[in-house]
């Protein structure tokens, strides 16, 4: 399921193994990196011959590829000027054997090894048409200085508006991180190799990619791809298909599941609705909503489709514990397929005392968390324990830091060990909603979603996607939950990219998501998982 997301490490790890113990030889890996490169530049720039070419590179293996993307422009006509910011004897390796086949090959690096020399030389670059940037690749993870710093700083200021081709990532990104430490290249397009690292997927980096795409450079793909230990995966729509395939002509609602939604209080109504429409609009085969009494009339007019049952309620308008039957409960629960608890609920002190309740009493049921059934468990959060049971939580950072006892900015810096390390410890599935919501799961894999958008983050849009993940837990129980979860996780930010186009980022609402689903989830059932993978812009 998904593609691997690697460090500059793990990919280090992964070309010794294919070179030292495979026997492919690493001058072939770079070989392949160049043409790949040079595949983009022929299919991207379809008047290449007229482009006043320029290969900026660095002394390493990021060098080496430039250069061979040099030579393959040369060896078809193409006559580009190579620029080597190093003294030739700082070259090794595969990057010096490429150098000495260019030269072979009739084309001269020009040598500016210094920031001096640049300054004296960077006006014949400005003529430019195209850029490729091979000066620094993978495994930096400090701020540039010195003289690489002083060239990125002018890329960035005077060569603006020429067209950038980075290879493997933009020069000065760290590549194991979204964040970015300093002076990193803005590039129009990204060629990386393999696999996709950090700052592919993460924000802000990925940003800075322009149009990227993964390439193969002859690594085979079960040296990482069954690798337990690499937990980091990026999702995308063929690995989700599964899940919105046509249904048997002779099934019938009960083999859709039922998902009883318990939420609302008063003032809070709609988030009760919003996630019963979630599930119904999501396909599970019944939905009834649990709501306090008071404001059943509300969420019964949402659908007809929709059945609801009233619970005791107090003067507040919340679930009241006192008058609570809980034998009666425990009875509507027992034929559930999924439980989603939360919504609206409220954190009165009574609604705290029965989402413990419920949670603790539940186990038998598939229970996904949201919202203020969250909010019941801060800092509380030992009470949540998925041991034996399937357990989704799904919390927005602010929800998370409550959870953790962390701010929302130490939430926010450390995402993925914060989701993997509480989905570890409390055996529950983990999806932390934001840009690039994660999906973790107790065995420590994670799962990046790709898709969505800021005109997402508005009201009542986290209360579809807990029913969306509900409707498709109770249409797929044996199904592994984590592929699950990731399904409605993909195709509630696809639904809300479907509603952006039509909408715009400020005035989309979750109802318009909801709107947006019937076509997403019908676009994804005749996706036959030989389309593009969807990639984080």
């Amino acid at each position: 399921m998904a593609t691997k997301i690697l460090t500059a490490k793990q990919m280090q790890e992964i070309d010794r193994i294919s070179s030292e113990k495979l026997g492919i030889p690493s001058l072939v890996l770079m070989e392949n990196a160049g043409r790949n490169v040079f595949r983009l530049l022929e299919e991207k720039f379809p008047q290449l011959a007229t482009e006043r070419i320029l290969i900026l590179c660095g002394k390493g293996n990021n060098g080496g590829d430039g250069f061979v993307v040099a030579r393959q422009l040369l060896m078809r006509g193409y006559r580009p000027r190579v620029v080597l910011l190093a003294e030739p004897e700082g070259l090794q390796g595969d990057a010096r054997r490429n150098c000495e086949i260019l030269l072979q090959s009739g084309l001269a690096p020009t040598i500016v090894p210094n920031q001096s020399d640049w300054f004296r030389t960077r006006a014949e670059f400005l003529t430019s048409s195209l850029i490729v940037d091979a000066i620094l690749g993978t495994g930096l993870d400090r701020p540039l200085e010195g003289f690489y710093r002083e060239v990125i700083v002018d890329l960035s200021r005077n060569f603006a508006a020429i067209p950038i081709v980075a290879v493997d990532v933009p020069s000065g990104m760290p590549s194991d991180t979204g964040e970015a430490l300093g002076v990193s290249v803005r590039a129009r397009y990204t060629v990386t190799f393999t696999a996709p690292k950090w700052c592919h997927v993460f924000p802000p980096n990925c940003e800075r990619l322009g149009e990227w795409r993964v390439t193969p450079i002859g690594t085979p793909a079960y040296v990482h791809e069954n690798d337990p230990a690499l937990f980091l995966n990026l999702l995308g729509a063929e690995d989700l298909a599964p899940f919105t395939r046509q249904r048997a002509r002779d099934s019938h609602k009960g083999d859709y599941g039922h998902v009883l939604v318990v939420g609302g209080s008063l003032g809070k109504s709609g988030a009760a609705a919003l996630t019963a429409l979630g599930a119904l609009n999501s396909g599970a085969g019944l939905v009834t909503a649990a709501v306090p009494a008071g404001i059943l009339p509300l969420v019964a007019g949402a659908a007809p489709t929709l059945m609801t049952e009233p619970l005791a309620e107090n003067d507040a308008g919340a679930i009241s514990c006192r008058s609570f039957d809980y034998g009666r409960f425990a009875s509507l629960a027992s034929n559930k397929s999924v439980l989603a608890l939360g919504p609206g609920l409220s954190t009165h002190p009574e609604a705290v005392e029965f989402t413990r309740r419920v949670v603790r009493e539940s186990s038998q049921v598939p229970l996904v968390v949201d919202a203020d059934g969250l909010n019941a468990f801060a800092g509380a959060a030992e009470l949540l324990d998925g041991q034996g049971r399937k357990l989704i939580l799904t919390p927005h950072p602010g929800e998370m830091a409550r959870l953790t006892g962390l701010t929302t900015d130490q939430v926010q810096a450390k995402r993925v060990e914060v989701a993997r390390q509480f989905s570890i410890e409390h055996k529950a599935y983990v999806v932390l909603k934001g840009n690039r919501t994660l999906v973790a799961e107790p065995g420590g894999q994670v799962y990046v979603n790709p898709t969505g958008n800021p005109g997402m983050a508005t009201a009542g849009t986290g209360d579809v996607l807990t029913g969306m993940i509900a409707g498709l837990l109770a249409q797929h129980p044996e199904a592994p939950v984590e592929r699950v979860v990731a399904a409605a996780v993909y195709w509630h930010g696809a639904a809300g990219d479907a509603a952006l186009a039509r909408r715009g980022e400020l005035s989309l609402l979750a109802t318009d998501l909801l709107a947006a689903l019937p076509e997403t989830l019908r676009g994804a059932a005749h996706n036959d998982g030989n389309e593009s993978r969807s990639e984080p812009r």
